[in-house]
């Protein structure tokens, strides 16, 4: 109920993340459920059933991401000091979090469910043929359970993914010990205030008890969970990012020159190496590493070489920002890449896209798109008050929005020469 209610009272622009998470999970809903209805009318052939399930997996991590992502910015369950006293820890306030995501896509998958049966019939008795008739299955009937579990996966992988990603951290430093070691460890030798010397006939005086402040298991703070790791620590993923992108790279080039199982890729393309998914995988997992990385690295350029106050400012605010908004970043590259490179597959003039591979396109590269765009509101409303700090001190508002425009010039001048190379690489293996 409590769910409800935040859910209810919160801001439109909350609302309306929340209705383009239950959209998403509509969509994987219905992807799910047209794999059922190819398997139903293709009994005979399960591998290639299995093949369109895994398939699925794409859009599923997408719509999970992000789902964590609006949960994450979502500041209706954001701690807050005083909410402990009513019971709203950071514990029970990650449980609404994880009960507000399964709601929404919860919602989505309902919407899913009562679409297919629509086109199949079911509910209006006038089922639709074509291409259409090749998942629907509409002359079989559709085993509820089986639908039931499958659309299960999208609220469930979502909750659990809020679970884990807003856990309460525990901050707090080790309890003393008490022991005389730890208290001269904690105050310095020069510090300690001077005393007079006691003679040797004064009775020994009574133990004093140790001062020291140590912190209170019922008072210490606990990190917010929503919150990132500090702005100003450098990323440290950008050698694994690239470590994980050369090795990409590296099956990719391996695939293209050795003979493999051949895997049926999506929109027709059946003459592909297997490998060549597994280097695209981590392609996509390195440019989702490497871009905090990448993004603190512009925030360098621009204050390099004798920076003036406008590249001074757009450095640091990119620096602060990389953590957060670099990892969606390196996702929208990687499906960006992805795309390049499965449309320099296809002939224009004989296209073979279904309607599922289209649909499972749009909602890969529409959850990218749509966690940038959250990433990056929840980075300006971050900085709300560095904004209203410099406007009381009499920086222009020309100068904010410049800075702004900088940020971002210098983020399309790395990332968007950086995509169309990987996609050039990605698509070599299967072009050649």
């Amino acid at each position: 109920m409590l769910a409800l209610r935040l859910a209810r009272g919160a801001h439109p622009g909350v609302q309306l993340r929340r209705l383009l998470v239950a959209t998403a999970s509509a969509a994987t809903g219905f992807l799910l459920l047209g794999t059922l209805g190819h398997a139903l009318a293709h009994q005979d052939s399960p591998g290639g059933s299995a093949l369109r399930l895994a398939w699925c997996v794409a859009p599923l991590a997408a719509t999970v991401y992000f789902a964590v992502t609006v949960a994450r910015t979502d500041p209706g369950t954001r701690p807050r000091p005083g909410l402990s006293a009513i019971g709203l820890g950071p514990g029970r306030l990650m449980a609404v979090s994880a009960t507000t995501t399964a709601l929404s896509c919860t919602l989505g998958s309902m919407l899913a469910l009562l679409f297919f049966l629509h086109l199949r019939g079911d509910l209006t008795g006038m089922p639709f043929d074509g291409d259409a008739a090749d998942f629907l299955a509409a002359d079989r009937p559709l085993p509820l359970p089986a639908a039931l579990t499958l659309l299960t996966l999208v609220p469930v992988a979502a909750s659990i993914s809020v679970a884990l990603v807003l856990r309460p951290r525990d901050a707090r430093r080790p309890r003393a010990t008490g022991s005389r070691a730890a208290a001269t460890a904690r105050v310095p030798r020069s510090a300690a205030p001077r005393t007079a010397p006691v003679r040797a006939s004064a009775p020994p005086s009574a133990p004093v008890a140790d001062t020291s402040e140590t912190p209170d298991e019922d008072s210490a703070p606990t990190t917010d969970p929503h919150a990132l790791p500090a702005p100003r620590t450098t990323p440290r993923d950008l050698p694994w990012g690239i470590a994980v992108l050369a090795a990409g790279l590296a099956v990719e080039a391996y695939a293209a020159r050795a003979p493999h199982t051949r895997l049926a890729m999506p929109g027709g393309a059946a003459g592909s190496p297997a490998a060549v998914l597994v280097g695209w995988t981590l392609t996509a997992l390195g440019l989702a590493l490497a871009g905090p990385g990448l993004a603190h690295l512009c925030g360098r350029l621009l204050q390099a070489v004798r920076p003036g106050a406008l590249r001074l400012l757009a450095g640091r605010v990119l620096m602060e920002e990389a953590t957060r908004i670099g990892r969606p970043l390196g996702v929208v590259c990687a499906v960006a890449s992805g795309a390049y490179a499965m449309a320099a597959l296809y002939d224009a003039d004989d296209p073979s896209l279904g309607p599922l591979t289209t649909l499972g396109a749009l909602v890969v590269a529409g959850c990218a798109v749509a966690t940038l765009l959250t990433a990056a509101a929840e980075a300006r409303r971050a900085r709300a008050d560095t904004t209203a700090a410099l406007v009381r001190l009499g920086a222009p508002a020309t100068t904010l929005r410049t800075a702004a425009g900088l940020r971002a010039a210098a983020l399309i001048a790395l990332f968007a020469p950086l995509t169309l190379l990987i996609a050039e690489l990605a698509a070599l293996p299967l072009t050649a």
